[in-house]
């Protein structure tokens, strides 16, 4: 996806990263006016139902929880054969920036 490109209602600023179920990206929310962040499941994967799957799964467990240190999933959609979960935008650095190699010491 590009700067620019509309996902349905959704308008890609840029990429903000990628793991290993797809891209994120920060977006403008054209009906509600504000930012969010953009969870796209890759093709790939998307063709994949076990994979598609855990997809919804993980958006559902995370609309489950309501805590200030966990992000609002806004919807999880498709549109023109794409996946993705719109969620709330944190700003911040990127945990492997914050973490030091070896992870957080357990207490």
């Amino acid at each position: 996806m590009q700067a620019g490109q509309t996902l349905s209602h959704y308008r890609i600023v840029h990429k903000l990263g990628a793991g290993g179920m797809g891209e994120v990206y920060l977006a403008e929310d054209l009906t509600l006016d504000r930012r969010v962040a953009l969870k796209v499941l890759s093709p790939a994967l998307a063709q994949d139902p076990a994979r598609l799957e855990r997809f919804q799964r993980e958006a559902k467990a995370v609309a489950a929880l309501n805590h200030p240190h966990i992000v609002t999933i806004y919807s999880v959609q498709e549109a023109d054969g794409i996946r993705f979960i719109a969620m709330e935008l944190v700003e911040g650095d990127s945990l492997s920036l914050l973490v030091r190699p070896g992870g957080l010491p357990v207490q």
